[in-house]
């Protein structure tokens, strides 16, 4: 598969979670190998768990706290903990790009000044920020199709996705497909080795 910039993945996974519980533990190990200037893509329908994925990569940055979607104010930074486990580590910058409908939009919020210090999360930002950095991780994250979603479930996916104590409230599967991009994701991550590769 070749990405729409003309680089191609140096390596795919797909990944099984069997709930937000166990979506955000990955992404907490996931977390715990990142640092400063990685750029992640988080692509995934409206209620998939991005933000849920993005509250694991907060704590396994160093505790990381009230990560909730930037829906309405577009980025949010959280600061790493300095008395944390990670001190040190770099802070989160947490984008929502839906509403941004080009690469000139996304410069309009300013995120060379904090690209090389911290980790950016992006979600919604496919076709979109892929110029930022010569190395991306994007994470796709699917969830069930088919069957009738009550009103309830709906909201219980939007409370998962705004307080991380609601996460548990949403145990449906989910596929979660990554891809590595660039030299900073020459490798497999060892956060993704415990999980069978599906793909």
């Amino acid at each position: 598969m070749t990405e729409s910039d003309g680089s191609a993945p140096r390596w795919e996974r797909t990944v099984q979670v069997g709930s937000a519980i166990e979506t955000q533990r990955l992404a907490e190990r996931l977390g715990r190998e990142l640092r400063a200037g990685d750029l992640i893509l988080l692509d995934g329908p409206l209620g998939a768990g991005k933000t849920t994925f993005t509250q694991g990569l907060g704590r396994g940055l160093g505790a990381v706290e009230g990560i909730i979607s930037p829906t309405f104010v577009l980025a949010r930074r959280h600061p790493n903990d300095a008395h944390g486990p990670r001190p040190g580590a770099p802070g989160l910058v947490h984008v929502d790009a839906y509403r941004l409908a080009d690469a000139a939009q996304v410069e309009d919020i300013d995120l060379e000044e904090t690209l090389a210090e911290w980790v950016t999360v992006i979600e919604w930002g496919r076709g979109k920020v892929e110029g930022l950095s010569d190395s991306r991780l994007e994470i796709e994250i699917e969830r069930p199709q088919g069957g009738q979603r009550s009103l309830s479930d709906v909201l219980a996916e939007f409370a998962a996705d705004h307080d991380e104590d609601e996460a548990a409230a949403v145990d449906e599967p989910r596929t979660l497909r990554l891809r590595g991009i660039g030299p900073r994701w020459d490798r497999v991550p060892k956060a993704l080795h415990d999980f069978a590769d599906q793909g």
